[in-house]
């Protein structure tokens, strides 16, 4: 049906349309109309358009400026927290030093045998470390803090769990390949 109404619009203007040829020089007459300044106006006139970048810099400055001040104006979650708890503060530091003592010691025990057992306790420490940092943010919100605080201590104390038990089977792998090297040589 719309294809019956696109036929008959081209019917009905079927004289109409202007097939002729230019006449020659119409190129030139035109191009000479073009360059021809008399009587021609400009649209958008040339301005010395120096400012537009120059306030395009002003406004990122002053984006990084208003977000360095927002940045330097917020204490750290560890500062936050050392305001609800001293006590948690130093907590949080006696534990995380002893597991990144840990975490050191169990690189330095990586070896081929037991690059796969390493591999699988640094995620999920990391995955501790995660519900850490929520602990932490819910203990900033103002969540029940002796519920949050245990918890948070919980979470060291299952990471160091992990560490140690990792540390004790690369023992036994070790134990077993020292056993296994010196049945093969005998």
């Amino acid at each position: 049906m719309k294809e019956d109404r696109i036929e008959e619009m081209f019917k009905t203007l079927e004289g109409s349309f202007d097939t002729k040829e230019p006449e020659a020089g119409h190129e030139q007459r035109f191009l000479k109309k073009l360059s021809n300044e008399n009587g021609v106006v400009r649209l958008i006139p040339k301005k010395n358009s120096w400012w537009r970048p120059l306030s395009i810099a002003a406004s990122i400055m002053l984006l990084f400026a208003v977000g360095a001040s927002l940045y330097t104006n917020q204490p750290s979650i560890d500062e936050q927290l050392a305001e609800i708890s001293p006590e948690v503060s130093q907590t949080q530091f006696y534990f995380a030093s002893l597991i990144e003592e840990q975490v050191k010691e169990l690189e330095n025990e990586s070896t081929p045998e037991t690059k796969k057992l390493v591999d699988d306790a640094m995620v999920q420490l990391n995955k501790l470390e995660i519900n850490y940092k929520k602990l932490e943010q819910d203990l900033l919100n103002g969540g029940n803090s002796k519920l949050i605080l245990s918890a948070m201590i919980t979470n060291f104390s299952t990471r160091i769990d992990l560490l140690q038990e990792v540390m004790d089977q690369i023992e036994n792998i070790k134990t077993f390949k020292n056993y296994d090297d010196e049945n093969i040589t005998i």
